[in-house]
């Protein structure tokens, strides 16, 4: 015979799971399961977004529990969907008791509806037509020229201020040969992102 869940382990997860649902919502269901009456196992239900309510049956997952006490305790951000067809993310985590028996389940149920609303929108938005066309609306080059600074120190495991002397040296030269520090105000924008003075990058591209 199954033995019953300590009630007030019960209700200390009841507050967990109260405490989660307001920090979770609108997104996320918790909901506490009493594994010793799988036929009304739903003890308490916070942010209630799947319709169900208390006194309800347990899940098919609860049930390998109960069956299994070698199930896993944690099962993370397994596809799941509400009775309506919402597409859901739930994370269920199964407590045992002293004898090691699963006696409580605490399960997250998050309706992923809006985030996939927002990565539509968000692809949406940020679609950019395919064209010919070419141009930069940084008249300096500025991003340009610290984007290769930083990916000269990045290969060597440093960052732009931390380069070596002789390192520098080299990325001012690759620098002048490409033409970066011949645009207007070139030397100012690389002897800034490197913390060096112009006059150590005139030095250096000599």
């Amino acid at each position: 015979m199954k033995k019953k869940p300590n009630k007030l382990l019960l209700r200390e997860l009841r507050t967990i799971a109260q405490g989660l649902g307001k920090t979770l919502a609108p997104f996320c269901e918790v909901v506490v399961h009493d594994l010793s009456h799988p036929k009304n196992a739903i003890f308490a239900i916070e942010n209630n977004l799947s319709g169900r309510s208390v006194g309800q049956p347990v899940t098919e997952l609860g049930l390998a529990r109960i069956r299994d006490p070698e199930y896993p305790a944690v099962i993370a951000n397994y596809a799941n969907q509400f009775a309506d067809g919402r597409k859901v993310k739930s994370t269920s985590i199964g407590i045992k008791d002293e004898s090691g028996e699963y006696v409580a389940a605490l399960c997250l149920n998050v309706d992923l509806t809006l985030f996939q609303g927002f990565q539509a929108a968000l692809s949406q938005f940020s679609r950019i037509e395919s064209s010919e066309v070419s141009e930069t609306l940084d008249a300096n080059h500025a991003s340009r020229i610290c984007e290769q600074i930083d990916a000269f120190a990045a290969a060597r495991a440093s960052t732009a201020r931390a380069l070596k002397p002789a390192d520098r040296r080299l990325l001012v030269q690759e620098l002048r040969k490409a033409g970066y520090l011949d645009i207007r105000r070139g030397m100012e924008i690389a002897a800034a992102h490197m913390g060096v003075s112009r006059a150590t990058v005139y030095s250096d591209a000599k």
